[in-house]
């Protein structure tokens, strides 16, 4: 059986993109490997064995072209309303906490978080099917 085990992003800057996860999602830096032309770095916290893995291009110095295929990372958090304010203390992009009923239960709590590249972060609370 297969086990998910990475997403990977391409980024820009590494340091302003490292400062991004580790603020927003406690995610440090657990391998960097380094090739001719670009480094592979992978992030990972405590919480789960999935990893991010940023691919970082010698070189670059345009941004990257998300295109209209993108759609977005997920990660649960216990509180989302805390974790919302919290990245709005830290000054992080994020837009408004949703609440998002379904068949009029509740189905999710949630709000997005961009990353300096653009990417969009869904931070979701756990429950439900979101665990």
């Amino acid at each position: 059986m297969a086990k998910m085990i990475h997403s990977m992003i391409r980024v820009l800057e590494e340091e302003r993109s490292l400062d991004f996860y580790r603020k927003a999602f406690d995610l440090e830096v657990v391998e960097r490997v380094p090739f001719d032309g670009f480094t592979l770095i992978y992030l990972a916290n405590a919480q789960s064995d999935f990893e991010l893995e940023m691919t970082v291009n010698a070189g670059r110095s345009e941004a990257y072209d998300l295109g209209d295929g993108y759609g977005h990372l997920a990660v649960s958090v216990e509180d989302a309303e805390a974790e919302h304010k919290r990245f709005l203390d830290l000054g992080l992009t994020v837009g408004r906490l949703v609440d998002m009923p379904r068949d009029g239960n509740p189905f999710a709590r949630f709000f997005f978080a961009t990353d300096p590249d653009g990417y969009k972060i869904e931070v979701v609370q756990r429950g439900g099917r979101f665990k």
